[in-house]
């Protein structure tokens, strides 16, 4: 059977390509959709359907623009109610892509109208289930998305329809069956989520907390819903534009693609309070910024960090890139529904600083110069990795503030005395200093190169829970 993931890692995201006898489907597809159509291309293929798994939280899915360039039509499970055209597939509803079969199963639980999509080649031979967030490899879609858009759709009620959906629909299929997940490890869609991105039913039925054979549903429940942390603000205001419609990709180049002067850049910033975004790495960012600007590096997970990071996807943004790095940007920006960027510094932070602008900087210190005095002054440290990260190992003596709680712990960096702040290797400790800064923080430095770097040092390491003084 010719399938093939596409996988794309800054969002731990998988869609996939089917094809067959000239006909093509496309499943839960990302925001640009050239690539699906440059690839149907090359195979002589016309898209057909664009599947989709339910209505996506943690990214705006291409199916519209799909639709629209290629004719294809849009397919959800039964219980959609989408703000546009699309076809409601029935419970076991099958379509057809040249000589291969899919086959509609609705399995809800992550959401009401989640469905997975069993692929059947040209023998008739079931080869594998398309299962979006109901099943992951290692995990199991969390089920307390679909509340923060319909309330009264609890936690408790989404957990049991997912313990029925997986024990009655999934569970029974052939244990041959290759398993294609809509994300892997890194997204904020499950917990347990494994670095494998396919797997075999049978495997996973071993090897998956979720699918014990043991498991009762109350057991099932409280299980999954132990350790869930809360979703990103950005996951409800994805699910509205997934449900509802929102704007071509090329309209939101065209808005966002004006390259601006030094002066208009600064004119508009001051017009529109545009948040000021700037995308390089944290070295280059702490050397010199425009002020008041917010560093997230393209070279990470840049997506997630904005979702995490800035509450409303609304916001008017302006960009600072290296030179020739703002198309991906707005692009990576619009995969999480933030369309609204409104121009870009031409050439970058070079046109700002040859201005003869305002600039800032962030002081950063090596863990050697971190380890000297640690030795004899005990600086405040203050650790903005995962509460998960902090417990398995962390400096003695450490404050723990996480990075996507920051903005509601700002009470606890201190303004009367000095202190340091690191992360796991410096992405996201740069991009808690850029906020630290624009909030009117200064006697603070960072680490370059984190923890990791630090426990190369003889900085005292706990690597176990430590109480901790609050500040």
């Amino acid at each position: 059977m010719k399938i093939e993931q596409i996988y794309t890692g800054c969002l731990a995201h998988a869609a996939y390509y089917l094809e067959s006898n000239g006909e093509a489907a496309i499943f839960d597809p990302l925001r640009e959709v050239q690539p699906y159509i440059d690839r149907a291309e090359n195979d002589h293929a016309k898209i057909k359907y664009v599947f989709e798994t339910h209505f996506h939280a943690d990214f705006v899915s291409g199916h519209l623009d799909l639709k629209k360039k290629t004719g294809a039509e849009i397919v959800f499970g039964p219980t959609a109610k989408p703000g546009y055209d699309a076809l409601i597939a029935e419970d076991g509803q099958i379509f057809t892509v040249g000589a291969y079969k899919v086959k509609a199963i609705h399995t809800p639980g992550h959401t009401m109208e989640s469905t997975t999509y069993l692929l059947i080649d040209e023998k008739g031979k079931e080869h594998g289930l398309i299962t979006g967030d109901t099943l992951f490899i290692g995990d199991v879609g969390r089920p307390d998305l679909a509340q923060h858009v319909v309330a009264d759709l609890t936690e408790e009620k989404l957990a049991g329809h997912l313990y029925d959906s997986l024990r009655n629909k999934i569970m029974p299929l052939d244990d041959n069956l290759i398993i294609y997940p809509n994300h892997g490890a890194g997204s904020a869609c499950g917990k347990k989520m494994s670095k494998q991105t396919t797997d075999t039913l049978r495997h996973q039925k071993a090897t998956n907390y979720a699918l014990r054979a043991d498991m009762g549903k109350e057991e099932f429940i409280k299980e999954l819903l132990t350790g869930l942390t809360t979703p990103p603000s950005y996951f409800p205001q994805n699910v509205m534009m997934n449900i509802k419609g929102y704007d071509s990709l090329d309209t939101v180049m065209d808005r966002a693609k004006k390259p601006l002067s030094a002066e208009a850049f600064e004119v508009l910033a001051n017009e529109t309070g545009a948040l000021l975004l700037d995308t390089r790495d944290a070295k280059d960012f702490a050397k010199g910024f425009v002020p008041n600007s917010v560093n997230i590096g393209l070279d990470g997970s840049f997506a997630q960090w904005v979702g995490e990071m800035i509450p409303d996807v609304k916001q008017e943004i302006l960009l600072i890139t290296y030179p020739g790095k703002q198309e991906e940007a707005i692009t990576r920006l619009s995969r999480v529904g933030y369309d609204n960027t409104i121009g870009y510094l031409k050439e970058g932070f070079d046109t700002w600083k040859n201005a003869d602008k305002e600039i800032e900087t962030v002081g950063r210190i090596t863990p050697q110069e971190l380890e000297l005095a640690y030795a004899s002054e005990k600086p405040l440290i203050i650790d903005v990795r995962k509460k998960s990260e902090f417990d398995s190992e962390h400096v003695i003596g450490a404050i723990n503030v996480p990075l996507n709680e920051i903005n509601r712990n700002l009470a606890r960096f201190p303004k009367d005395r000095p202190f340091v702040i690191h992360c796991a290797g410096g992405y996201r400790s740069m991009i808690a200093a850029s906020i630290l800064k624009q909030r009117g923080w200064d006697d603070f430095v960072d680490v370059a190169g984190g923890f990791e770097e630090m426990k190369n040092t003889g900085i005292r390491i706990s690597e176990y829970v430590c109480p901790t003084t609050l500040l």
